[in-house]
């Protein structure tokens, strides 16, 4: 039987060529990502590296007055914790699970031994693979910031959905279109009128806590260059490889971690 939790659902671990993930696997935690836990806060050390399958974490930036605004959003295309090989230690920034569903976690100790394992030489899989994870959420944070302050709701919205349409197996988004709003850092009557357009055309269906995407190609048609730009560079840099799609899935999973289910806090 399938299991359906598997750490190779996450594109960065399911490119890793099979003695790099072996060596890794051991030590992959299956965690749950409740709606609106916390992985860290601006400023925490963070503990642990967050490799999402079926959820999408936000990373926001939270202003003086509490009003946030999201700058990335991560799938099950990268993983939370940039900021551990990078050197910086922490971040301005809180990660926030968006989208519910499950991540494998990675001791902070264990990513660095690993990501350094060959004497910093660009020689080793995960480090090149974390190296170009990097550049690509760099395009999507500088992109999200042109994108906010010359395009119209409509086509940040468009944006918005697809690149989280990107990260997500199905096609339907669990939110309200208030939270889309705080993520996209307008006002909420902007987002009801925008979403309102794309109703009419057929492009989605929105009910309460839920829209369903009903035509992608529509979609992408009427998004701004901004989604084109960050899905060109990430399908560049991050490549799938065919490790992805010859794993045997039917091997065990790590179980969950029953203490990393809290609805606010995930065990840091």
């Amino acid at each position: 039987m399938t299991d359906p939790h598997n750490p190779w659902q996450n594109h960065l671990l399911g490119s890793l060529p099979t003695t790099e993930y072996e060596h890794l696997s051991p030590h992959l935690e299956l965690v749950a990502m409740p709606p609106g836990g916390v992985l860290y806060e601006a400023g925490d050390e963070v503990r642990y590296a967050y490799f999402p399958t079926t959820c999408i974490v936000s990373l926001l930036y939270v202003m003086e007055s509490g009003a946030p605004a999201e700058i990335a959003m991560i799938g099950n295309d990268g993983m939370i914790g940039v900021s551990l090989f990078m050197g910086g230690g922490t971040t301005p920034n809180r990660a926030v699970v968006r989208s519910a569903g499950y991540a494998y976690r990675l001791r902070a100790h264990l990513l660095i031994q690993e990501f350094s394992r060959f004497g910093g030489y660009r020689n080793g899989a995960l480090h090149n693979l974390l190296l170009r994870y990097t550049q690509a959420m760099l395009t999507q944070i500088a992109q999200t910031a042109v994108c906010n302050r010359h395009h119209l709701v409509d086509q940040q919205l468009c944006r918005w959905l697809l690149l989280s349409l990107d990260r997500l197996p199905s096609n339907e988004l669990i939110l309200t279109q208030e939270l889309i709003a705080n993520m996209l850092g307008v006002r909420r009557e902007g987002i009801t009128e925008a979403a309102g357009k794309l109703q009419q055309a057929g492009l989605i269906n929105c009910r309460r806590g839920h829209i369903t995407v009903l035509d992608r190609s529509g979609l992408e048609a009427r998004a701004c260059e901004c989604y084109h730009v960050v899905k060109t560079e990430s399908d560049r840099l991050l490549p799938l490889h065919a490790q992805l799609t010859s794993r045997i899935f039917l091997q065990k999973s790590p179980p969950v971690n029953s203490e990393s289910l809290s609805s606010r806090h995930i065990s840091r």
